[in-house]
């Protein structure tokens, strides 16, 4: 067991919170290659903001318990496609 006299969080909490930086460390990394790639597909086909726009209506949470929050996935996306529109210039 860590000697954990020193140092007030276990090597659990270390694990847990190393796991939890390069979880957020990737999904900065996913986002905002995908927010390039869609951007740089938008200049080469415009409308594609346009077809994910619409498709949102059809976006949905998949959770099955208490956090389920359908219109919050929603408005994520919204906002995404926001910033698309905001970066493309349109």
């Amino acid at each position: 067991m860590a000697d954990t006299s020193t140092n007030p969080r276990s090597s659990l909490g270390d694990s847990l919170m190393q796991s939890g930086a390069e979880a957020r460390h990737r999904e900065l990394a996913t986002e905002h290659l995908l927010f390039q790639t869609l951007t740089y597909i938008e200049r080469q086909f415009p409308g594609l903001f346009d077809h994910l726009e619409t498709s949102i209506a059809h976006l949905g949470d998949s959770a099955q318990d208490d956090t389920k929050d359908d219109e919050a996935v929603r408005e994520v996306a919204r906002l995404f496609v926001q910033s698309l529109r905001r970066s493309a210039g349109g």
